[in-house]
């Protein structure tokens, strides 16, 4: 089976040897981004900025071998309604020249209606600029209707593509699309499959991904197939491993492999990469599953406190921590048969807090109420009237 796909990218684009393991963004388009996420940031107060740096190789179809060093800014806001994602690398390529390279992605609905619909509409752009004078440059547009709930949803759409190679070519497409996502704890599940007329002739590509959010690793891998029998059929794939080492600063590790980029005349190639990223804002909670509905603790009142009573089987001591009181540790009393008991001196209101059973184990209660902390764990809520 031919492979026409790659064919039309080896002609338009046979000098170029600077592919990063993304899609990329010339250097003005960029900073115009990042100047409308900024905007993003300040009037809405929910983006999240970034910035890495690393060394990675790239290995072409063909045995081609580049390596580079990189430095990448990205941009994040993310709201119910509403997203934006941009990202750029400038890399050192061979010869002395520097490439710069990026993404970005902007994803709107409206609210749901009947029963959960909602229309969305996505723009991309992606492109690269190097320092000797070429660049290439891509947009997708998608329109589509989404059945989504808390932890799922479901698209179908549709809309335009465009590439373009300075002073080569351009090319156009239609690009149709359905996906679905879900959430599983701490795992997110995103499948999607894109049928593309392209030059002609159709292309589909597949595409499966699932992300692990732990404490604190945060773990990607990814799958593509390109399935065509008109350009012949490829697969890709790829790992990327974030381990925040503080609560700000990750080690990035990333392998894989990438399609070709028919838009822009990019070759398939595999990579290898490693780096430091560092983040403006603490990162978001890892996502848990629902648990069952408990009420808060409500403890008994004893004349200026409140005695809060436990059972904790097995248990040689057990002390209680809050954040009445900046959560310092008070030792319970024992009473027999597994309960443990203290008194605490608190106002009405809502408080949280956990028990450290044994001087070793941080656990919350069964059957209270639970929210989750700035670091993904659970705290137990008790509630005085």
């Amino acid at each position: 089976m031919s492979d026409a796909i790659n064919s039309q990218v080896e002609h338009r684009e046979a000098r170029r040897l600077d592919v990063a393991p993304h899609v990329a963004l010339p250097a003005r388009i960029l900073i115009s981004l990042a100047l409308l996420a900024g905007f993003a940031h300040v009037a809405l107060g929910q983006a999240q900025g970034s910035f890495g740096i690393g060394v990675g190789t790239v290995r072409y179809a063909g045995g081609t071998k580049v390596s580079t060093a990189s430095f990448s800014p990205a941009w994040t806001f993310d709201s119910r309604n509403a997203s934006l994602s941009c990202a750029g690398t400038f890399a050192s390529v061979p010869l002395g020249v520097w490439s710069s390279q990026g993404r970005t992605d902007v994803w709107l609905s409206t609210a749901p209606a009947l029963g959960g619909l909602r229309l969305g509409l996505q723009g991309t752009a992606a492109g690269t600029a190097r320092t000797d004078g070429d660049w290439t440059a891509a947009t997708h547009g998608v329109a589509e209707v989404l059945w989504a709930g808390r932890t799922w949803g479901v698209g179908i759409g549709a809309g335009p593509s465009a590439g373009w190679i300075a002073n080569t070519s351009s090319v156009a497409a239609l690009h149709t699309r359905a996906r679905a996502w879900w959430q599983a704890g701490t795992l997110s599940y995103n499948v999607s499959l894109e049928p593309t007329r392209f030059l002609g002739a159709w292309f589909t590509d597949a595409i499966a991904s699932v992300t692990a959010n732990r404490r604190a690793v945060v773990t990607s891998l990814w799958g593509t197939a390109r399935i065509s029998s008109t350009y012949g059929s490829k697969a890709a794939g790829g790992v990327l491993v974030r381990v925040f080492a503080v609560v700000r600063l990750a080690l990035e590790l990333g392998a894989g492999s990438y399609l070709a980029d028919p838009y822009q005349g990019l070759p398939r190639g595999g990579y290898l990469t490693a780096g430091l990223r560092l983040f403006t804002a603490r990162r978001a909670a890892p996502p848990v599953a629902s648990p069952p509905t408990w009420p808060p603790l409500i403890p008994e009142r004893r004349g200026d406190s409140v005695v809060a009573r436990f059972r904790m089987e097995g248990a040689s001591s057990v002390a209680i921590a809050g954040d009445w009181d900046g959560w310092q540790v008070r030792p319970l009393s024992s009473l027999g048969g597994d309960i443990w008991e203290g008194a605490l001196a608190l106002r009405a209101g809502t408080y949280h807090f956990n028990l450290l059973v044994d001087g070793k184990e941080w656990v919350v209660p069964g059957g209270v109420a639970t929210v989750t902390d700035d670091g993904g764990g659970m705290e137990g809520v008790l509630l005085v009237p």
